[in-house]
């Protein structure tokens, strides 16, 4: 999988979640994902929204929680920068769900912001077990930012034609 066969998925969805897992499997082939998720941001109301998961009975689709105010929500929703966290006790320092986390066999995690006119649209959430998300793994989500705002931009049109 490379992103001109995503490019050719997303050119042949049939539904939004055919262009989601089709970037779900990018993500699995370029820097490997047990359990990938993608999430909106709404910094008027400070909440995120899920809308794809791979997990979706331990991570359903339209679930919501507060955007994290910590160091993390610094880093990536104001700054626009990729966080990896690579053992438990850095996730449980800025994810409260740490523990459902850690149940599912991942210890380690990559949220790569996708940012369309300046402004963070959500992140491309992957997570894996402890110690996976390598410097040489963080470069290579950058591949990852171009075909999640075409997928961020598609749930964007979707949700207004609503």
């Amino acid at each position: 999988m490379n992103t001109q066969d995503f490019y050719k998925i997303l050119s042949e969805a049939d539904t939004p979640e055919d262009a989601y897992a089709g970037l779900g499997a990018l993500a699995d082939h370029l820097v490997g994902a047990k359990l990938f998720t993608l999430l909106t941001f709404d910094p008027q109301v400070g909440m995120a929204r899920r809308f794809y998961s791979n997990m979706p009975d331990a991570y359903p689709v339209s679930g919501t929680k507060p955007v994290p105010t910590n160091d993390w929500g610094e880093k990536v929703l104001m700054r626009g920068e990729t966080f990896a966290g690579n053992d438990i006790e850095t996730l449980a320092a800025v994810f409260p769900d740490y523990a459902l986390i850690q149940s599912l066999g991942c210890e380690s995690c990559l949220n790569v912001p996708v940012i369309v006119t300046g402004d963070v649209y959500g992140t491309i959430n992957c997570l894996h077990v402890a110690g996976h998300y390598t410097p040489d793994r963080v470069a290579a989500s950058e591949a990852l930012k171009l075909p999640g705002a075409a997928c961020f931009l598609l749930t964007h049109l979707v949700s207004r034609s609503a």
